[in-house]
């Protein structure tokens, strides 16, 4: 190798590491906010989440233009857990605002980390059921657990080799074994409530 060819190779390799290493660090910023976001959803914290999920989605914007000349650092696993992070938080901030879910092109992201985002946000959901039945909110409860139901049967229909959708079988049976627990809560509760009206009754 001539040392012009050597460093051409360099200048490249340079390049490519120093947007590396900015992909990595904005994605821990992405992951934080975009948690953070979720924990001032499940507060009720409405005005606090919007601002949160919304520097996660500036941020992940910011990585995709300084990753344009370098799209193979997409899949890092950082980067593919920001763009996970930040549709989980984008999806719950809907569910419990009572909006539609969004779609993955709507959020400007690859539809894998977007799947593995819905899947995520089935955990979110039931928490928030959970709250919901503790305060009696059952009708509430029950159109969380039909939404829940809605996204594990989308997921259920995506079925390619796990190298192509990085694990998603588990990411779905993992969601699909907390709505299951989910209806087990509904049920109990609605039960019980039944016995409580008929006592007073």
């Amino acid at each position: 190798m001539t040392p012009d060819l050597v460093n051409e190779v360099r200048s490249i390799l340079d390049s490519r590491f120093v947007a590396r290493e900015r992909a990595i660090a904005e994605s821990r910023k992405i992951i934080r906010s975009a948690a953070n976001g979720i924990r001032a959803l499940h507060r009720s914290e409405s005005g606090e989440a919007a601002s949160l999920i919304e520097q996660s989605g500036n941020r992940l914007t910011a990585i995709s233009a300084t990753l344009a000349d370098n799209l193979e650092l997409m899949s890092h696993a950082v980067v593919f857990d920001a763009a996970k992070e930040y549709a989980e938080a984008r999806i719950t901030q809907a569910v419990f605002n009572g909006q539609p879910v969004p779609r993955f092109d709507d959020l400007g992201i690859d539809p894998v980390p977007y799947l593995h985002g819905l899947g995520e946000a089935v955990g979110e959901m039931r928490r928030r059921m959970l709250d919901l039945l503790r305060y009696e909110r059952l009708s509430e409860a029950e159109s969380m657990l039909d939404e829940m139901d809605r996204i594990v049967d989308l997921l259920a229909e995506i079925d390619y080799p796990d190298g192509m959708t990085n694990g998603l079988r588990r990411t779905t049976d993992v969601a699909r074994s907390l709505v299951e627990r989910s209806r087990s809560d509904l049920t109990a509760t609605v039960v019980q409530e039944r016995l409580r009206q008929d006592l007073r009754d």
